[in-house]
């Protein structure tokens, strides 16, 4: 069993069996002591040489130490990395140390141990990060990944706090609007109702869905037999869950996963791209990352530099060369490499006479000739800030290339967070991740309970 399933199985067992990380884990032995293997990325120090078979007295009192305490605590991923990084300022021995111990604890194999910490120390390296304040949170992160912790509660805290804080400029236009619609009211009678549908329309959230949103309202209030204002905001609650509620859909595939990644230009589909790339190869998948925008060299050169960073294959040819042989040519080259997820980025604007959508369907075409079934999900980028344009964009894209999932980017900086209510309610696309800042743990699952309760101002559920 690898190292994420085997960490996943023990702390999918701690929600309910309360398991602890295992007290074998002391002392250490030379073979599992967490140094980095020989092929560290280039220019990276050696890892602290592993101790003798016997750990010497002092890490052999601080791990039995460190072995009570983790057993004690509760078990949750950030009260374990808070005992773990205890005394830890920078990174050095002493935290590769920890972290190597940490993972040994839940009976991790000690060479995927060993990858993890390479891994991360690798990515300090190329990131200049030295001190734990500044990438304490993206550590935490690729724990949660690797260990399949984004439900556990900690987790779905930080990102209800990071949507919450990425929904505030919105928040403050459309929040206060309804509070004072729904405090000026009493019955909720047509005059209400014309009134929150202009309220729905400046926050772009269109004419069209914006309409459709107050029939469902009605609609709803009548089902429950509610009249008074002062309950519309539950009702709108318990309708944008619906709303965002995505259909189920059958997740296996036959490998490689391959994900064609659409979007017009300026959405950040790039950066979009090496998150992903990023998420998947903390999740212990291999991923390669195909460069078919040929018609912008900056493309290129972006993916290529975003793929070293993520530790992504990376297939390209020179710019200007036929899109759909560059994802061919990727095809083939994952097929024959067991390559576990293949991302193909597109062109977002042709500069040539090659009209956009029929270049993509020929991409997708050539996709399914190399390998049956494939592209297996097609995504769309969209950008929050545009509002009513990220409508248009996704209704072009759906109808002439295919759309099976939308991610909004740039939530963090847009007061139109209101679009996605429009976006789903208008095309019936699920919304899997939301971009709520620059970092690579910025790119976050989508749950639209806690979307529509961030919106609103309400706490998380459960609080």
């Amino acid at each position: 069993m690898g190292f994420f399933s085997a960490v996943k199985k023990i702390f999918g067992g701690s929600r309910q069996e309360d398991v602890r990380p295992s007290s074998d884990a002391v002392p250490a032995r030379e073979d599992e002591a967490g140094a980095a293997p020989a092929n560290l990325a280039k220019g990276a120090p050696e890892a602290a040489a592993p101790g003798p078979a016997r750990a010497p007295a002092g890490i052999a009192g601080e791990e039995e130490a460190l072995t009570v305490r983790l057993r004690e605590a509760e078990p949750r991923l950030s009260v374990w990395l808070g005992i773990i990084l205890e005394g830890v300022e920078s990174a050095g021995d002493l935290l590769w140390r920890r972290l190597a111990f940490l993972l040994r604890a839940l009976d991790a194999p000690r060479d995927e141990v060993r990858n993890f910490v390479d891994d991360f120390r690798a990515w300090l390296e190329r990131m200049e990060y030295h001190h734990v304040e500044e990438f304490r949170s993206e550590l935490q992160y690729r724990l949660a990944l690797a260990l399949d912790l984004e439900d556990e509660e900690d987790e779905r805290s930080r990102l209800f706090l990071k949507i919450s804080e990425g929904l505030s400029r919105t928040r403050e236009q459309f929040a206060r609007r309804l509070d004072t619609l729904f405090a000026s009211h009493g019955e909720l009678d047509d005059a209400f109702w014309e009134e929150l549908e202009e309220l729905f329309i400046m926050a772009d959230l269109g004419y069209e869905p914006s309409l459709e949103l107050v029939e469902r309202l009605r609609e709803r209030a009548r089902r429950e037999k509610v009249t008074r204002a002062e309950q519309a905001r539950e009702l709108l609650l318990a309708e944008l869950e619906e709303i965002f509620r995505a259909p189920r859909r059958i997740s296996a595939v036959n490998p490689p996963e391959v994900v064609l990644m659409i979007g017009v230009n300026g959405v950040g589909k790039t950066t979009t791209i090496a998150k992903l790339a990023h998420r998947a190869r903390m999740q212990g998948k291999k991923v390669m990352i195909a460069a078919a925008d040929t018609f912008r060299a900056a493309a290129i050169e972006q993916l290529q530099v975003w793929a070293e960073r993520t530790g992504a294959l990376f297939h390209a040819r020179p710019a200007g060369s036929d899109p759909a042989s560059v994802a061919f040519e990727a095809m083939d080259r994952a097929m024959k490499e067991g390559v576990d997820v293949l991302f193909v980025d597109t062109a977002g604007r042709l500069q040539t006479k090659v009209n956009l959508m029929e270049e993509l369907t020929k991409i997708r075409h050539v996709l399914g000739k190399k390998h049956s079934g494939a592209p297996h999900r097609s995504i769309l980028v969209l950008d929050a800030t545009t509002g009513q344009n990220a409508l248009s964009q996704t209704r072009l894209f759906k109808e002439a290339a295919g759309v099976d999932e939308l991610i909004l980017t740039k939530l963090d900086g847009t007061a139109k967070g209101g679009v996605a209510i429009a976006v789903a309610l208008q095309h019936h696309l699920p919304i899997t991740f939301v971009g709520l800042g620059e970092k690579m743990e910025d790119l976050r699952p989508f749950n639209g309970a806690d979307y529509a309760r961030a919106l609103l101002g309400e706490p998380a559920a459960g609080n």
